[in-house]
């Protein structure tokens, strides 16, 4: 079987994020009793069943990824880094209390959800790719604080549409609110970290409020140093003259109370192969006047030029070059790898395994078996 095209009919340049017009997503239930998780079953819905008195909805028992793939121009497709976002994902589940999906399986409901909805992977020459969103939460019914009996892990895609492009950052440092604790859960990617930031970063975009685009968090305790944007890791670039030395020095702001970006350290990782000086470091919120470059660094956002962060409370103002030759050299290099452009010497994009999870497998039967389970050991 060959991978679909792109949609014909699909308006790539009037598409509504809030709308998905996919075929449907994966989905898979994991069983306390048996501590074993079910063969993926795709679900041509964008619904859910859910009850009503699930941990995941109560409780906040729920966590979730986000990773891309892209179209090249050859119509294959290209999932950049699943093995990593499984990590990580992992990581968020142990947090809060559930089983953690093995790399496998969310290996295999990744490249399924996108090889069922292979049409809606926009073309190669458009400034977009498929947003891949894998969620598991606690989904039997209870009242009580204990271990569900049921949990539930799905995979949706939907197609993605920069909403920036290159357009500058202007950032707020947020004052009035922690986003996370200390010891608490910002290292890890659940929805308890984002719903409270919605109503600051609301108030902190009116244009009576200055119109920023973003918020920069720093630490609860001490409010000097800094965490993470709102939905991106900080880094900053020196170049040579500042610091008086032969290569740019990158620094990537490193919390504990931040998750571990797979963007930033794919921003890394180029950047060591231009021989450049890394750093993965607490960064004081007042050193950010020494870098001349700053970027936002996030899955949806890829690699975003920041030209200015705000500090109300001090008046200070910290303004940094907002399309130099850094960030240039590494979204083109990092956008590159993704889209199939430049030689991935790295190994960090995966082939879509259509044949395997495409709508028939090989000689036309299907090819996931639904009462398959895969065990987990206790």
């Amino acid at each position: 079987m060959s991978i679909p095209l792109p949609h014909a009919e699909f308006q790539w340049d009037h598409y509504d994020s809030k709308v998905n017009p996919v075929n449907g997503h994966v989905e898979c239930t994991y069983r306390t009793l048996t501590c074993s998780w079910s063969a993926p079953r795709f679900v041509e819905s964008p619904f859910l069943q859910v009850h009503g008195l699930a941990p995941g909805l109560n409780y906040g028992q729920q966590a979730f990824e986000g990773l891309l793939a892209h179209r090249t121009a050859r119509n294959r497709i290209l999932i950049f880094r699943p093995a990593s976002h499984s990590s990580r994902f992992r990581h968020s589940a142990s947090v809060v209390s559930m089983p953690p999906v093995p790399e496998s399986l969310f290996l295999a409901c990744v490249h399924m959800a996108v090889a069922r909805n292979a049409e809606f992977v926009p073309p190669h020459n458009f400034a977009g790719n498929m947003y891949i969103r894998p969620l598991e939460f606690g989904s039997s019914a209870q009242i009580g604080l204990d271990v569900p009996d049921e949990f539930t892990f799905c995979v949706f895609v939907q197609p993605h549409v920069p909403l920036h492009g290159h357009t500058p950052l202007r950032a707020l440092v947020a004052e009035e609110f922690d986003r996370a604790a200390t010891r608490g859960t910002g290292n890890c990617k659940v929805g308890g970290n984002y719903g409270p930031v919605l109503k600051w970063s609301k108030d902190a975009k009116k244009p009576e409020n200055g119109g920023w685009s973003a918020l920069l968090h720093v630490d609860s305790k001490t409010q000097s140093y800094v965490d993470e944007f709102s939905a991106a890791a900080l880094i900053g670039v020196k170049s040579p003259d500042q610091e008086s030395t032969q290569v740019p020095i990158l620094t990537v702001a490193h919390s504990e109370a931040a998750i571990h970006s797979i963007t930033a350290e794919s921003v890394v990782t180029i950047a060591q192969s231009f021989g450049w000086t890394v750093e993965r470091r607490l960064v004081k919120l007042e050193e950010l006047s020494s870098f001349s470059e700053v970027f936002a660094v996030g899955t949806a956002a890829t690699i975003r030029p920041c030209s200015l962060i705000y500090h109300r409370s001090t008046g200070k103002h910290f303004t940094f070059t907002s399309d130099g030759p850094y960030y240039q050299r590494l979204w083109k290099t990092l956008s590159g790898i993704q889209k199939g452009e430049i030689e991935d010497i790295f190994q960090w994009c995966q082939d879509l395994r259509f044949e395997e999870f495409g709508e028939r497998g090989h000689n036309g039967q299907p090819t996931a078996d639904p009462t398959r389970v895969i065990e987990m050991p206790e």
